[in-house]
């Protein structure tokens, strides 16, 4: 019921709209307005909780953000994942991903979507500040705009390295023209937003889940840090995440990728999905990953599929494997055998993605727009605090964290994944394979390649090079920037 109450309020506040599935349409970087915000005097509530509310519609429904370019950016181009579908469908697009010939005409959305997403939150952190409203609700609100802004320029920071830092409110197009700053310098940007995040926002809110909390903040905190490898800060705020006693592995790693798992004691931060009859509030993430075939197999576009890199990369028996990975002419673990390959147009599918047979019989419907988009979990944080321990020279304490995610993975069969011990270099390994098997398919392994340092000797092979640690500035946005924006070395 915590979630009708929240889609509820969206609604009230007019900022919910319907996904634009199919459009592949480029914003104009330069002629954004905050969109899907109520505007000041519609409502009647006071204060600017209007506006925060269009904030977590506007990451849901902005192209760009949670929709499918996240998994293109973030996991087809690593080595656990293809572009999948058939062979002519996005083929070009594929092309860029799979095998790095990035393009500067391709993927505008990307950055315009989180730039969008960035002018909503600067619209309402400028709106409390120069009202001189300082009651708590207002200055709650302002910071879970910073936590969203910070989140934005996060994912920015990632996938282009010197982006513009642009705070103010974008009343006519110029506004929204500033040069590239230094990572240094977003980076600094990104913590003093979250840290004022932290200090302002709940542990939680119960009748709203889905809103920023300090747990977020702090999570996004510590994997900032571990990017610069600052590994005490990294740890101290994992740790304070870890001690706030808001948050808990849940005991099935399958059901975490399933109605179920919304909202549950694993979730840091997860964009909000749901469908209420006829009425979606969704977009294409997971209808685009699921498995492509016809009539009761009709589940999806097919995208973002397992390589057989990552298959290979399990240890024998991890239960984690058949959780995340579905083959054709197989079992689905539910009863069900998959058509096989013919023809199919895969062999491999993202099971995370799958629709369960009880949830199509429940909603009538076979694609899925029901599970959320998970942006933070608490198994993240857990491997970031082992990390950043092991990376300090406490491989006691990195191991202790490692044990709690192996443990949940074999749950009661101890006589798989096996317990781990030894010192630095030995724990610094089992982390990164750790952090590949839970997280395989959901984005985070091409950005840990390259911060090891691991992305030219495992990607090479693909074609990649230095440069494709960052995608280059969009074509359209360096255009009409009049040539202030300078594109990404060698583009």
């Amino acid at each position: 019921m915590k979630n009708y109450r929240f889609i509820t309020k969206l609604t009230l506040i007019a900022t919910l709209a319907l996904p634009i599935i199919n459009s592949c349409s480029d914003a104009d970087f330069l002629d954004m307005k905050p969109l899907g915000v109520a505007a000041e005097g519609d409502l009647t509530a006071g204060g600017f909780e209007e506006k925060a509310f269009g904030l977590y519609e506007k990451i849901r429904t902005q192209e760009g953000v949670t929709d499918w370019y996240r998994y293109w950016f973030q996991s087809i181009r690593s080595d656990d994942a293809a572009k999948g579908s058939t062979s002519t469908d996005a083929s070009t697009l594929g092309n860029v991903m799979d095998n790095f010939v990035y393009s500067a005409s391709q993927f505008a959305p990307n950055w315009n979507g989180h730039y969008s997403l960035i002018f909503a939150c600067n619209d309402l952190i400028v709106a409390v500040e120069s009202s001189g409203m300082t009651d708590a609700g207002s200055i709650t609100n302002e910071a879970e705009a910073k936590a969203i802004r910070a989140f934005a320029y996060f994912d920015l920071r990632r996938d282009y390295g010197e982006v513009p830092i642009v705070l103010n409110k974008i009343v006519k197009p110029s506004d929204g023209v500033k040069a590239k700053n230094t990572i240094a310098e977003v980076d600094a940007q990104i913590i003093s937003d979250l840290e004022f995040a932290a200090q302002h926002l709940p542990l939680s809110w119960p009748a709203y889940p889905g809103r920023a909390t300090k747990g977020f903040s702090n999570s996004l905190l510590a994997k900032l840090y571990l990017y610069q490898g600052e590994w005490k800060k990294s740890l101290a705020k994992s740790q304070e995440v870890i001690n706030s006693g808001q948050y808990n592995l849940l005991s099935s790693y399958v059901t975490l990728f399933s109605k179920a798992g919304n909202n549950s004691r694993e979730t840091i931060f997860e964009t909000q999905f749901l469908l209420i009859g006829a009425t979606y509030y969704t977009n294409n993430y997971y209808e685009s990953q699921g498995v492509r075939g016809t009539g009761v197999w009709d589940l999806g576009w097919g995208f973002n599929v397992p390589t057989t890199n990552l298959i290979n990369a399990y240890e024998a028996n991890d239960p984690r494997k058949s959780a995340t990975i579905l083959t054709s002419g197989q079992g689905d673990g539910l009863g069900n055998t998959l058509p096989a390959s013919p023809p199919l147009a895969q062999l491999y599918w993202n099971k995370k993605a799958y629709t369960l047979p009880e949830e199509r019989k429940a909603f009538g419907v076979n694609k899925n727009y029901w599970e959320n988009v998970k942006i933070m979990r608490y198994a993240d944080v857990l491997l970031m605090a082992a990390e950043a321990a092991n990376e300090d020279g406490n491989s006691g304490l990195a191991a202790t964290y490692l044990e709690q995610i192996r443990k949940r993975a074999r749950g009661a069969n101890n006589s798989i994944l096996p317990i781990v011990t030894g010192g630095q270099s030995t724990l610094r390994t089992a982390i990164k394979q750790e952090r590949r098997i839970e997280f395989a398919l959901e984005g985070e392994r091409f950005y840990d390649l390259v911060r090891w340092g691991d992305a030219a000797a495992v990607l090479g092979g693909k074609g990649y090079q230095e440069k494709n640690k960052y995608y280059p500035i969009p074509q359209t946005a360096i255009d009409q920037s009049g040539g202030v924006l300078v594109q990404n070395p060698n583009y």
